[in-house]
């Protein structure tokens, strides 16, 4: 062989390596049942990552990659939901009637941030970084949790809170002020 050839071919092999290590199947554990009670698996395909990759990959700016978030974890919930009964979630806590696969801001918080987890680590996240999750409380006993991101420009916080909405559907991403203040997407 010569260098040449050995030149041309090395930097294919690693293109191969690098499209090959994206395009594996991840697994999630999730938590459902109030306060994280059950735990299963979640497995990614490759075929149900790319999508969510291209989402991330298309946007411009922090802005657009918040509302990317927003879709791309209510499409991780919908997944999830096709593995395991949190399909049977609905927004809020009172919604559910009690179904197996029902699903409090404890289990959304700790849900979402592995999902946000997972795309960063794939180098997905461009603009914002993954904080631990946040609790708001109002009057003692109305605590609500919340997975965080960061924006990397400007250490604005914002929560990705997916519990206000049925499985499946984009999170509400709002600034962690107006969340901490009480805002929800219902109440503007």
């Amino acid at each position: 062989m010569t260098s040449g050839f050995v030149a041309r071919v090395l930097p294919l092999l690693a293109a191969l390596v690098v499209t090959a290590s994206s395009a594996c199947a991840e697994e999630v554990t999730i938590c459902y049942n109030y306060g994280c009670y059950a735990k299963a698996p979640v497995e990614f395909s490759a075929t149900q990552l790319a999508p969510l990759q291209g989402q991330l990959a298309a946007t411009a700016d922090a802005a657009a990659e918040r509302a990317a978030i927003a879709a791309v974890v209510g499409r991780m919930y919908a997944i999830a939901g096709e593995q395991t009964p949190v399909w049977r979630d609905k927004g809020g806590n009172y919604a559910d009637g009690g179904d197996n696969g029902k699903m409090d801001c404890i289990d959304h918080s700790t849900n979402t941030s592995a999902f946000l987890r997972l795309l960063q680590a794939r180098g997905w996240l461009k603009y914002h970084e993954v904080l631990e999750p946040r609790m708001r409380s109002r009057f003692f006993f109305a605590e609500h949790w919340s997975a965080i991101i960061r924006e990397r420009e400007t250490q604005e916080v914002f929560v990705v809170d997916s519990w206000f909405f049925d499985n499946g559907q984009p999170a509400a991403v709002l600034p962690l002020d107006d969340w901490l203040a009480g805002k929800s997407p219902r109440v503007q």
